[in-house]
């Protein structure tokens, strides 16, 4: 098996679907369904969820809120969508488990590692919210942080696009696909795919990222059997 235990990280766009906010039900079911296929071949998972389908932190900038506060309104977008995801996942005949490093109580299990080893070891899949809990860092450092932690084998990191590219794939058509980089090739490069603080954290922890789209049929298990497109960056 190529990558026994990882995390996936999703953003919260890609939970909206086309419609680029909230949640869109046939893309929150296909990629619910994804997940469950890769745990039923074996695979230990983890998700990181975001939250930017409901709410950016760095938009309550723009709204007269000061950063830790608009951090914490993003945080319960990220509960919001572990939630839904969790409910899909056991509806794709998986066993599901949403964690929230902000404790809710009421809503769902407060995460801590060994709950979530725990979990992961009988066959659940864990839902990650509340990022790390604490305002100015991403739901991408927040990903690291888990998958380092937990003992990844790798954070297949979802995206829209199939990889790590020199430019903006979408914007320019002479955009070149990276197959491999190394965590210090990306800082350097200054690519944009995850924050600097989240491949630090990733080089530090040895840990593999798998950059790869999401929104591709089956692209997790794909990414897991070593098919599909995707860029490997390594320590």
């Amino acid at each position: 098996m190529r990558f026994k235990r990882v995390l996936v990280k999703l953003s919260g766009e890609a939970l909206a679907g086309p419609g680029g906010s909230g949640l869109h039900g046939e893309t929150l079911t296909a990629i619910a369904s994804d997940i469950a296929a890769a745990a039923n071949a074996g695979h230990e998972i983890a998700v990181v969820v975001g939250g930017g389908n409901f709410f950016r932190g760095v938009q309550g900038l723009n709204k007269g809120l000061d950063r830790p506060t608009a951090d914490s309104i993003g945080m319960l977008g990220t509960v919001m969508n572990a939630l839904a995801l969790e409910h899909a996942i056991e509806t794709a005949g998986v066993t599901a488990r949403a964690m929230s490093a902000v404790p809710m109580p009421s809503l769902c299990e407060s995460y801590a590692r060994k709950r979530a080893l725990d979990h992961m070891a009988h066959g659940k899949v864990v839902v990650i919210g509340g990022g790390t809990s604490n305002p100015y860092f991403t739901t991408d450092t927040g990903a690291a942080l888990r998958a380092a932690e937990l003992g990844c084998h790798a954070l297949l990191k979802g995206t829209n696009v199939d990889g790590v590219y020199t430019a903006d794939p979408k914007t320019n058509p002479d955009a070149a696909r990276y197959e491999r980089l190394t965590h210090d090739e990306a800082i350097g490069r200054n690519l944009k795919v995850m924050d600097t603080t989240a491949f630090a954290l990733a080089r530090e922890a040895g840990l593999t990222v798998v950059v790869f789209s999401v929104l591709d049929v089956g692209a997790i298990g794909a990414v897991l059997s070593g098919r599909g497109r995707s860029t490997l960056v390594t320590p």
